[in-house]
């Protein structure tokens, strides 16, 4: 046996669920938590049975919970028969251990349940290499539970040591020297991606990010967008890469949008770490397309942990255009207006949308339209009649608001972003929001 290699869930296998509430979570928090554990264990193959709502006054060593809370989970397991049970909170790998003795079952946390799902999601080799590199580092302090099967020598000359030791030490240098290897591999593919950022930042086009939390339909919004064919699944964490696409060809200037990891409460710092080549992509972007389900019981806590992400990255403060995804699912869209004046969000900045009927996408392309022109200056161009190749070039790299013609001269007043307009320069006769050309 080694923990060298994740354990295959086996489908249809039974999972107990606890769900854990901590002096800081209300009820409402832990229940929303609690149904996003019963969908990850489903995106298994599990079958989830609970869940079991627990309380955690104070943190314990040995169990997390008190010793007869913990006998209390291990019977309702034998009762329920359950063949796992799935935490929804991280255990320390003394309490895996412990819990694993007590029970006679397979113990995991809601980090580990997380890290198998990244790993089978994962396409791009950056993402498998983070993904393992966070697995590695997931199971190095493990690995001591992974030999107590073993049996240890006692007495004998000095020295001797049994051959579960032997084999901890052996799996110890093993993974260490894989997380290195992981390292140097991840550095090079991160310094590739880097010039290849480089080379699309120097093309005069805006940047987008799509944000939001995971399965509110990020994918399939971009997929409609893009007209592309990025994947699109129903089940969190569908989206591991970071997917750039240019914005559907009746996008007027053009622009690219990237889809971006979801976000989801309870997510473990190293986890976050381990895919900032996604996050990288929002820091980077001009604009954000923020995308919210608007069929979520937890509307406000999903919005509420999406902004909070955004505000770690140093982003929040973005242009941002709010979409409510999956309308069709809503009998009543009042609500849908009155939530999102609650949150705040701006309604010339926001859009009620179907990415599956595709109701609404019309408004998004308005906004995203108005979003970069915003950031871009109004400027007239008196471009020669014969320049045909610069027409063309405000049409792809901005947005033409009037053409006229004359005296062997095309006056062409568009929004172009400062990157854009440097090739035009030469043309320029002034920047303003209205009047005439005096050139």
């Amino acid at each position: 046996m080694s923990l060298l290699h994740t354990p295959r869930y086996e489908t249809g296998a039974s999972a107990l669920l606890v769900s854990v509430q901590r002096p800081e979570d209300d009820s409402r928090t832990s229940a929303e938590t609690g149904a996003e554990l019963h969908e990850l264990v489903l995106a298994l193959g599990f079958r989830p049975l609970g869940p079991i709502n627990a309380k955690l006054r104070k943190p314990y060593a040995r169990y997390l919970f008190g010793t007869g809370k913990a006998h209390e989970i291990a019977a309702e397991a034998e009762k329920r028969d359950a063949e796992w049970v799935v935490f929804d909170d991280q255990l320390s790998p003394s309490q895996q251990r412990n819990w694993e003795q007590l029970t006679q079952r397979t113990v995991v946390d809601r980090q580990e349940i997380i890290l198998d799902i990244f790993a089978r999601h994962a396409r791009t080799t950056e993402a498998k290499l983070q993904v393992e590199l966070a697995q590695m580092q997931y199971y190095l302090p493990r690995l001591a539970h992974a030999w107590t099967h073993l049996s240890r020598q006692k007495g004998g000359r000095r020295g001797t040591r049994g051959e579960g030791e032997k084999q901890i030490e052996l799996d110890r240098r093993q993974v260490l020297r894989r997380i290195r290897e992981l390292r140097d591999e991840l550095r090079e593919v991160q310094a590739s991606r880097a010039t290849m950022r480089k080379r699309r930042v120097g093309v005069p086009v805006p940047t987008g990010s799509i944000v939001g939390y995971t399965n509110a339909g990020k994918s399939s919004l971009m997929r409609i967008l893009t007209d592309s064919r990025v994947r699109v699944a129903n089940q969190p964490f569908a989206t591991l890469d970071a997917t750039t696409r240019r914005l559907a060809p009746q996008f007027e200037g053009g622009a690219v949008l990237t889809d971006t990891v979801g976000f989801i409460q309870k997510l473990p710092p190293s986890l976050i770490d381990a895919f900032k080549s996604t996050l990288e992509e929002t820091v980077l972007a001009q604009f954000l397309v923020h995308v919210v389900d608007a069929s979520s019981r937890n509307l406000d806590g999903h919005f509420a942990a999406t902004t909070e992400v955004l505000e770690e990255l140093g982003v929040a403060d973005r242009p941002r255009v709010v979409v409510f995804n999956k309308i069709d699912l809503l009998a009543d869209r009042i609500e849908i207006h009155a939530a999102a004046e609650r949150l705040g969000c701006d309604p010339e900045r926001t859009a009620l949308v179907s990415a599956k009927t595709g109701e609404g996408i019309n408004r998004v392309l308005e906004l995203i339209r108005d979003v970069i022109d915003e950031q871009s200056a109004e400027t007239v161009y008196a471009v020669p009649a014969d320049r045909y190749d610069l027409i063309a070039y405000l049409h792809r790299n901005g947005h033409v608001l009037s053409e006229e013609h004359y005296n062997g001269v095309i006056e062409v007043r568009a929004h172009v972003a400062p990157e854009a307009g440097g090739k035009l320069a030469a043309y320029k006769c002034m920047t303003s929001h209205g009047g005439r050309s005096n050139r």
